[in-house]
């Protein structure tokens, strides 16, 4: 076993703190790398509080990992020791069904296993993420980073990215669409740099008219006060799709009325409570609801070569370990722009 150091929660209602624990030996198809940055993503609270389900304790978040290899299992072809390598929130699936054979493990009809909070796939031993010095993950589920970012930045690609690339490039969102991004935060930042990248026409909607600014910096058309009754209206029947990135609750209606017809509302946040949606903000229009979750392997790593080639990163805030319970709390109060970044040098 690898003795490993980070950062674990002991129960839900203990703050994080340094813990001492024991990776899997690197197997012939498995990677290691140490960790260099990783990401602070909101579910990592959200799962420490056992706000979605009951978690597997003690618990090391982090999903959002990016490092330097340092052993490869003798079977492994893709990686060497002294590669820039990656993993985001899932680190294996059944690889077998039919939704893994069309490079979708996000969605395995077995189940992915996540990166943290769940279970190897024999069940001998929880899975650690990456609020960590080092990881162990089978080749399949490593991702190969480019030099020529910057490699704290890029750890938030690994879900804030990810899970807005890929229903962009799902919906075929780009030239000629009018795309509004509901909620400027981590994820709503980064699907404002690709709804730009892809061509299309982009709209911030946000409660909050301090962000307008920084809205239009990101690379936004335009910018609409959701607060404002006079903007609203003027915003009915305008956007052919509308990512929402919002996780508090929120009128969907309200929402669903901006759509032109046939247009399309995106959820990738996830509220605490069910939404409640009238049949006739559907029927006025032929509008849909849709969800999407992350992206495959395959995909995810199509993000990281287009980011390379388009100079595309998370604008990060970089914080020691030991902050990271004052994090969370800037965090929950939307007190970051956008994405707090563990340097783990400081484990």
């Amino acid at each position: 076993m690898i003795e490993t150091k980070g950062y674990a929660a002991q129960d839900e209602n203990t703050p994080l703190a340094p813990w001492t624990f024991n990776r899997r030996e690197v197997g012939a198809h498995d990677v290691q790398f140490d960790i260099l940055y990783c990401g602070v993503c909101h579910s990592d609270l959200h799962q420490i509080k056992n706000d979605w389900f009951p978690g597997i304790f003690p618990m090391v978040p982090g999903h959002e990992i990016v490092g330097r290899v340092v052993k490869v299992g003798d079977h492994v072809t893709k990686f060497k020791v002294g590669d820039l390598a990656g993993t985001g929130c899932m680190v294996d699936s059944c690889q077998v069904c039919e939704n893994c054979k069309q490079d979708l493990e996000q969605y395995c009809l077995e189940g992915n296993t996540q990166t943290y909070n769940g279970m190897e796939r024999d069940g001998s031993m929880p899975t650690y993420g990456g609020y960590s010095n080092t990881i162990v993950v089978r080749e399949e589920f490593v991702l190969h980073i480019s030099d020529k970012l910057d490699l704290a930045a890029v750890a938030p690609l690994l879900c804030a990215g990810i899970t807005t690339y890929s229903p962009l490039r799902y919906w075929k969102v780009g030239k000629g669409h009018k795309l509004a991004v509901l909620g400027l935060g981590g994820l709503g930042h980064m699907a404002v740099k690709f709804g730009v990248a892809f061509g299309a026409e982009v709209t911030v909607l946000s409660t909050s008219p301090a962000k307008e600014a920084d809205a239009k910096k990101l690379g936004a058309h335009n910018f609409v006060v959701t607060t404002d009754a006079a903007q609203l209206k003027a915003a009915r029947g305008s956007f052919d799709f509308i990512l929402d990135t919002v996780s508090a609750p929120h009128d969907f209606n309200l929402y669903l009325s901006l759509l032109r017809t046939n247009g399309t509302m995106i959820c990738v946040g996830v509220p605490p409570e069910p939404a409640q949606v009238a049949a006739f903000s559907l029927l006025g229009g032929r509008k849909s609801l849709a969800g999407s979750g992350i992206g495959g392997i395959a995909e995810t790593q199509e993000m990281l070569d287009f980011c390379a080639e388009h100079n595309i990163v998370s604008d990060i805030e970089m914080i020691d370990i030991k902050d990271i319970q004052s994090a969370y709390d800037r965090m929950v109060k939307g007190d970051v722009r956008y994405r707090f970044v563990i340097d783990m040098a400081t484990l």
